[in-house]
């Protein structure tokens, strides 16, 4: 089982992160941190002759990084309510991928993951970051991917999410869940 955090925060050891590290510590995973890479914003050429353009920026080396993966672990900070822009700009960018000939089985292959979605935010996220956790339900009942589970965490200031026994708790279960299918 091959594990991979994709990263969508923009604060280094932000709340967010910490409790992915929670998760996964004592695991072997690789980590892709999306604010270190250019990832531009899609062009939607679906409906043209030209079709979708190559972005000439660092999606495809990403998709390259998490293909060969079983588990996807989507750890976001809750901005206004949903992920982060920079993990909206990289799943919208799917649409392109779905019809980039470099990726002709690119629906079948992430078909076959498992994902998890790590977020944490500070406005009653239990609660309000629930619409985020549907969206990336539906994200992932279109790619066909197996969503295992999700954890919201309750922190803004630098590691106030420790203090949130309810999501170290439910960290606690997804990380006994990695490790059972090890």
């Amino acid at each position: 089982m091959k594990v991979v955090v994709i990263d969508g925060g923009s604060r280094p050891n932000g709340n967010t992160e910490i409790l992915t590290e929670y998760v996964i510590q004592n695991l072997t995973v690789e980590k892709i941190y999306l604010k270190d890479y250019n990832i531009q914003p899609i062009i939607d050429m679906r409906h043209s002759m030209e079709g979708f353009q190559d972005r000439k920026d660092d999606y495809n080396s990403i998709i390259e990084r998490i293909l060969p993966n079983d588990i996807l672990i989507f750890s976001t900070p809750i901005y206004w309510y949903s992920m982060s822009g920079t993990m909206k700009n990289f799943i919208d960018r799917w649409s392109q991928t779905l019809r980039d000939p470099k990726y002709p089985d690119f629906k079948n292959k992430m078909a076959s993951k498992t994902a998890f979605v790590i977020a944490v935010g500070g406005d009653d996220p239990h609660i309000k970051g629930l619409p985020m956790i549907q969206q990336f339900n539906y994200i992932f009942d279109f790619i066909g991917i197996e969503f295992a589970g999700y954890i919201l965490g309750n922190g803004n200031k630098p590691e106030e999410v420790i203090q949130d026994k309810a999501a170290l708790f439910a960290a606690t279960q997804i990380r006994n869940k990695l490790t059972e299918n090890k």
